[in-house]
């Protein structure tokens, strides 16, 4: 026997790919946002599902900060290459150099906010009226706010108290010229559902999140890998130790958690084990207490 509930995973899968054929079905051009972490390869699976044997019928959409691990993106460009999805990327950094958003200064400067001008203007380019988004309510208090369907002004502004009410499965994706929704078909998951539903399904994920050794240093209590981004500061001793990440972003904001977890059956335990939600080592929700929402409403996904 599983050591999960087959049942409770096929009804949130139901729910999910109902949600992404209402998404083909009531908007022109849609577009799927991809990050590399677990949640955006989970909702690719799900397209990819949902509309086999057709082609999905629409691109993946990465904003790519520059700052990203190595190992999302190869994994990101293999997994592209396998199932011949249609992949746009918008560049951070060309958004630096042509002038659009200006890079942070100082010793804590992240990128993490430089997506949200990126999006936005690769949204408007692509002229795309709804985005699919990997979050979950389980995740972080802002996003618990969210809608299925989650109204974006002409701005790509968000009101969290200007949404539409979803009443049982009707979801209402009606908009003026220039407004935009942001979609989010994992609303209703957790992270253990996430976890149980890759292992059923027998998903590949990238390394970064399977216990392995690596050199890090802790900054601020957050545990960061040493990288080409994360270079130790006058003070700081290099260790190595076991570590693994929970979620994926920025290599210089994404805290890892130390682990020995090098299984999906043990990361299984572990998380259900865990007292602080996966968001909690993300160094850029702890700027303020409404870092999420402040940058959700300014067109953040």
């Amino acid at each position: 026997m599983p050591d999960y509930n087959v049942n409770h995973l096929k009804q949130l899968e139901s729910e999910a790919i109902y949600i992404l054929r209402e998404t083909a079905a009531q908007f022109e051009r849609p577009a799927l946002l991809f990050s590399g972490g677990k949640d955006s390869i989970v909702m690719t699976h799900l397209a990819y599902k949902a509309f086999w044997p057709a082609k999905m019928p629409f691109p993946l959409l990465h904003v790519d900060t520059g700052h990203n691990f190595p190992e999302t993106l190869v994994y990101r460009d293999d997994m592209v290459a396998k199932l011949g999805l249609d992949l746009k990327v918008a560049s951070v950094q060309k958004a630096i150099d042509d002038g659009r958003v200006v890079e942070e200064k100082g010793a804590n400067a992240s990128r993490n906010v430089l997506q949200i001008q990126t999006l936005l203007d690769a949204l408007e380019e692509g002229q795309y009226d709804a985005a699919l988004g990997g979050g979950r309510r389980d995740e972080e208090k802002a996003r618990a706010k969210e809608r299925f369907f989650s109204h974006r002004d002409e701005f790509g502004q968000w009101d969290p108290k200007n949404q539409r009410p979803e009443l049982w499965n009707l979801f209402n994706g009606r908009m003026q010229p220039g407004e935009n929704f942001r979609v989010f078909p994992l609303s209703n998951w957790t992270e253990m559902d996430v976890w149980q539903y890759m292992k059923y399904e027998n998903i590949v994920l990238p390394s970064l999140y399977y216990a392995h050794e690596r050199d890090v240093v802790v900054r601020n209590g957050t545990i960061l890998a040493v990288s080409e981004f994360v270079q130790p500061r006058d003070g700081e001793v290099v260790e190595k130790k076991q570590i693994r990440f929970r979620t994926m972003g920025d290599a210089t904001i994404t805290g890892a958690v130390l682990s020995d977890a090098d299984t999906m059956d043990k990361i299984i335990d572990e998380v259900a084990a865990a007292r602080e939600t996966e968001r909690g080592n993300r160094a850029d929700d702890k700027r303020s207490e409404s870092a999420m929402e402040d940058r959700k409403k300014a067109g953040y996904f």
